[in-house]
């Protein structure tokens, strides 16, 4: 009945963690360590489904516990006399590690969330034994070590579910899923469905990068470069920009009875069909430069008699090309990291893989403090409470506190996660007030001690390895473990399994209260700052002078689309009005970027007229306000209109290509911030 509930692939983990679990105890036994437990709560804390997970983490958590235990070892004995200034201490260092983790958004944030609660681990316990804080923190690195070092030596090589398999399993589905959006969004089909499913897209590409951090560290035997996954997203991120693009345009041309021509009509649905059956490499490759030069044959010319439906069919066919040059891309890419050689595949994919760069994401500094100030005020009330009452399990109740504080910081409401973690930890003292009282007292060798642990272990591991039950799993794990006694020899103490439970119980409800009054901001509220955030962002990238970086705007508006999007969600509201507008600042930053370079490479009276435009574009994305949208200037739409007459003008050699980019990104910011603005009409 468990297996059929839970599957194979639970019941495979949970026997992992358990033997994990089992081995880290045994070492601790066997070189003495005095409170083993905390060998086999870490082995818990460590356990992911995928090898890679467990192995990139591993070294930055070993790192970030020493880091931890160097610090309470610096800390408590300069400051023990007073005890005011080492709760300070504590709580500050507490402090800094959340910022510095919250900021980072990758492996790496292990190091320092772990460094921070590992001093309070021991640095609070040690008050009352000050001389030992050296003995005690060499302990408890050796015991969390070894957790982290058996976790991830099961869950890593036996039986590993690598990242690699599920990596390229979601790229297969990923551009399967884009190739079907974009058949649609060229056949005109809109509707809310086709709009969810390019959204998903952001989710998709942001679940990519974290898949990415961890495969350097999988143990498959081919592991593809993580240099082609990010070129791989570089190429998905523009496809969300085009493709809606295009349909934007066929929408408009349709509505002003100015369909596209027949032959366009008949490039749209040899695109169609060629996103339909993915050809092998070379016909793949060789249909595409076909399909990209018929759209630029079929781009109307444009001079001095530039007309709105002339500026939308060029938009349309040259967005259109870069739409196939993506996806063949991509396609590409998706081949060269199923290669079993690092050879590129084709020439484009050298092209692709050396401009590839470091992906940037969203940072929202404020929110990282307010996280790290929260942290810092519940331990020293913590403290307050502890000091001046002389409760001698105070330190335990504080340290609980500090750890929850730490552990749920990055969420926008931290109490419902901590308070599935307080009814887990009750469910965990239960089960083990009847261990340590019933059954571990007739426990009379290690074998025997594995089969009685056996079960309440095993069913934990299969609910661990469930998302919507993981935080009441793992309070009842580390309740459960951190109290049932599986010390270097065993005591049934009653008084102090009763004065530790409380001291657990009490400190996580007090995180409970005070994330509520120091660190909760809401959903709403956090998905006003990302909406912010995307506005501020795109008012700096129009004034600056520098040369736009279009990859890194684009990773950045994705990943804020990606939190946004669960947020929105969690406000019970359907979510697609304000995703739809993030699109759009996206476009409009693409645009942006596209006039910024023609500005610098241009000549000074295209850069006069790009200048106004420019600067519009950054007043009105600094002016906005979530609770009070105000549509542009129609200044700036005279300014757009302006600058489009100006590129709008013949050659002797015909319009060069600085022309031709001038009109098409005009032609995308006239859409995007003026979409029921009257048809431009150029005056000759």
């Amino acid at each position: 009945m468990m297996l059929s509930r839970f599957g194979s692939t639970e019941a495979l983990f949970t026997v992992k963690c358990f033997v994990a679990a089992m081995l880290a105890y045994y070492i601790a036994l066997r070189i003495g360590l005095t409170r083993p437990y905390w060998a086999v709560t870490t082995s818990y804390i460590v356990a992911q489904p995928l090898a890679g997970a467990v192995l990139s983490k591993a070294v930055f958590r070993v790192a970030g516990t020493v880091l931890g235990a160097v610090a309470a070892v610096v800390l408590v004995p300069n400051l023990v006399n007073a005890p005011e200034l080492l709760s300070l201490g504590l709580a500050l260092w507490l402090g800094l590690c959340l910022y510095i983790s919250l900021l980072d958004r990758t492996p790496r944030a292990y190091l320092f969330l772990l460094a921070g609660y590992t001093a309070s681990i021991i640095g609070f316990p040690s008050v009352e034994a000050p001389g030992a804080v050296f003995t005690t923190a060499a302990l408890r690195v050796q015991e969390i070590t070894i957790g982290i070092l058996c976790g991830s030596l099961i869950h890593g090589f036996v039986f590993p579910q690598t990242v690699t398999a599920v990596l390229l399993g979601r790229i297969d589905a990923i551009l399967g899923d884009a190739e079907r959006w974009s058949r649609d969004s060229l056949a005109g089909e809109s509707d809310a469905a086709l709009s969810r499913d390019r959204r998903r897209l952001a989710l998709d590409i942001n679940e990519l990068h974290q898949l990415s951090i961890h495969l350097p560290f999988d143990t498959a035997r081919l592991l593809p470069r993580v240099r082609t996954l990010r070129a791989l997203q570089a190429e998905l991120s523009m496809l969300l920009p085009l493709a809606s693009a295009v349909d934007d345009r066929i929408v408009e041309l349709r509505r002003g009875a100015d369909a596209p021509r027949p032959e366009a009509i008949a490039l749209i649905e040899d695109v169609r069909d060629w996103l339909r059956d993915p050809l092998p490499l070379a016909e793949r490759r060789e249909t595409a430069d076909a399909l990209i030069a018929r759209a630029r044959a079929l781009e109307p010319p444009v001079g001095d008699t530039l007309i709105w439906r002339d500026a939308l069919r060029l938009s349309l066919l040259a967005r259109l090309a870069e739409l196939i040059d993506a996806h063949r891309n991509a396609r590409d890419l998706r081949d060269q990291m199923r290669s079993p050689s690092r050879t590129p595949v084709t020439p484009a994919v050298t092209r692709l893989l050396a401009r590839t760069t470091k992906r940037p994401l969203h940072r929202d500094r404020g929110i990282a403090l307010r996280a790290a100030l929260g942290t810092i005020a519940t331990i020293l009330l913590g403290c307050i409470f502890w000091i001046g009452t002389g409760w001698a399990d105070g330190a335990g109740a504080v340290l609980i506190a500090g750890v929850c504080c730490a552990l749920f910081g990055n969420s926008d409401d931290p109490a419902p996660s901590i308070m599935a973690f307080f009814y887990g930890t009750i469910i965990g003292l239960v089960i083990s007030a009847v261990y340590a009282f019933a059954i571990l007292p007739r426990v009379t060798d290690f074998v025997t001690l594995m089969a009685v642990l056996a079960p309440p272990m095993l069913i934990g591991g299969m609910y661990l390895a469930r998302p919507a039950t993981l935080l009441v799993t793992l309070g009842a794990l580390l309740g459960g473990l951190n109290t049932v006694g599986l010390n270097d020899r065993f005591g049934s103490d009653f008084s102090a399994f009763i004065n530790g439970g409380i001291a657990q119980l009490v400190g996580t409800l007090f995180a409970v209260v005070t994330v509520g009054l120091f660190q909760t901001i809401g959903a709403d509220t956090s998905a006003r700052r990302l909406i912010r955030a995307g506005w501020r962002e795109l008012a700096t990238r129009s004034d600056s002078p520098g040369r736009p970086d279009a990859a890194g705007w684009i990773a950045r508006m994705l990943d804020r689309i990606g939190l946004l999007a669960p947020r929105l969600a969690a406000q019970g509201e359907d979510p697609g009005k304000p995703l739809l507008d993030a699109l759009t600042d996206l476009r409009v930053g693409v645009a942006v970027g596209e006039l910024k370079k023609l500005r610098l490479d241009g000549t000074p009276g295209e850069a006069a007229a790009i200048t106004p435009v420019l600067r519009g574009v950054g007043r009105h994305y600094r002016a906005l306000r979530p609770d009070r949208p105000a549509p542009p200037e129609p200044d700036l739409l005279a300014g757009i209109d302006t600058a489009m007459a100006g590129f709008a003008t013949s050659t002797p050699a015909g319009m060069s290509d600085r022309h031709r980019t001038g009109v098409l990104a005009l032609t995308s910011l006239r859409r995007n911030l003026f979409p029921q603005a009257p048809a431009y009409g150029a005056t000759p």
